[in-house]
């Protein structure tokens, strides 16, 4: 066997601190990214809860608490699920308010203690549903969601099936809307909408707005029928609409005994959310020959709210 020279070695040496000793010494491990952060540490418990209750007793939700934090591996896992899955997504979205309490949070520690009943501990994350007024009614250890490294969207999805509200009729939600106006002389304002429908939902938060609802109620019961969540609700909404293809959301004044007086079908077709000029001005035109209460101020408020909203201001921007 050969042995090697004194030049054989020592242009080991300097192949071995040559260029590619140069470059591996280079390379930096790189760090792993922080997951985006899911909890907010500062928003108080009860407050959440509320909020989400007041969005989910006006469309006949349930509230899903998540406790956990940005330190929980498993609580980013499952909540990366309930975004990536179309199935277990859509559930959510359309039956639930899903809200996130970090363990720390002003005021989680009592409303985790409620919320897990008699279970002495709860690991992370804890699952538990919540009705409108926030009574608990299901609470949920993720373990038994577990399968190996990741949750069972098999699982998941029927726990969300199992836990969701029964869905209303439409029928009867108009009937009780029409028995309360017609004991406080007041119109039907009928609205139709479904969850994955982005201006439903602007239609939908411009109502909520305390200031608009607290005017908007002197004279309209407010009526909102889901046609894909509640029974009847295509049927309802073809029996009211002769020309279903302008889209959602559309909306009809009705009279305490349900029939017509006018509705959001303007000179170009259904107005929907009322964002444009030409839209505001028909949706104004239909409050004033409906209105009995209102005032020239409270009329005044839902134009400029309507006018001063960003959706209208892009509209005018456009033009």
């Amino acid at each position: 066997m050969l042995k090697p020279t004194i030049g054989c070695l020592v242009s080991l040496v300097l192949f071995a601190s040559g260029p590619l000793a140069m470059a591996q010494d280079e390379k930096t491990v790189e760090t792993p990214k922080k997951p985006a952060s899911i909890y907010n540490v500062n928003l108080d418990a009860r407050e959440q809860v509320k909020a989400a209750g007041k969005i989910a007793r006006r469309d006949n939700q349930r509230l899903l608490v998540m406790f956990g934090g940005d330190w929980c591996g498993w609580c980013h896992k499952l909540h990366g699920l309930f975004a990536k899955d179309r199935a277990i997504h859509k559930i959510l979205t359309d039956e639930f308010q899903l809200v996130m309490v970090d363990t720390k949070a002003p005021h989680a520690d009592e409303l985790l203690k409620e919320c897990q009943g008699d279970l002495k501990q709860v690991g992370y994350p804890f699952l538990a549903v919540l009705d409108a007024d926030g009574k608990v009614l299901t609470r949920q250890e993720t373990d038994a969601l577990e399968e190996g490294d990741h949750h069972d969207p098999v699982k998941v999805k029927e726990f969300l099936i199992k836990c969701s509200p029964a869905p209303k009729d439409a029928e009867k939600v108009l009937a009780d809307g029409l028995k309360l106006a017609s004991s406080e002389d007041k119109k039907v304002f009928l609205h139709f909408g479904a969850p994955w429908c982005g201006w439903c939902h602007k239609l939908d938060n411009f109502l909520a707005k305390e200031e608009i609802s607290k005017v908007f109620g002197k004279d309209f019961v407010d009526v909102k029928v889901d046609v894909d969540r509640m029974e009847n609700g295509k049927e309802l909404a073809a029996k009211m609409r002769k020309d279903a293809s302008g889209g959602i959301p559309w909306f009809v004044i009705l009279d305490a005994k349900g029939d017509a007086i006018i509705n959001a079908d303007g000179p170009k077709g259904n107005i929907g959310y009322p964002a444009a000029p030409a839209e505001i001005a028909h949706f104004m035109m239909m409050l004033n020959k409906t209105k009995n209460r209102l005032s020239t101020d409270d009329l005044e408020l839902i134009e400029k709210t309507l006018k001063d909203a960003p959706e209208a201001k892009a509209q005018a921007d456009r033009n």
